[in-house]
């Protein structure tokens, strides 16, 4: 019953399954592991994390850029992210 209440009081947009958070609990991962990278370069398991993580951050920006625009140009506005190229 408690729980419930508290879930109510959360807003839309901050529950760990919206896209937002994904993103940006995925960008703020790959913010730690690039500093770790930057003094252990030869840390290819983590190389490989990193590649795995931008991919997944990649496609959720994606599928957010094609439902909803505006949602997506504030998301990288607010995460201070580059907008990737199209071809």
């Amino acid at each position: 019953m408690v729980k419930k209440s508290f879930i109510l009081v959360i807003p839309q947009e901050e529950k760990k399954g919206s896209v937002e958070f994904q993103v940006s609990s995925f960008t703020n991962k790959i913010r730690r592991l690039t500093s770790h990278l930057e003094l252990h370069r030869k840390d290819y398991l983590s190389q490989r994390g990193l590649r795995r993580i931008l991919g997944k951050r990649q496609r959720l920006l994606a599928y957010l850029s094609k439902k909803n625009r505006v949602r997506y140009k504030e998301l990288i506005s607010q995460l201070d992210i580059r907008e990737p190229k199209t071809h």
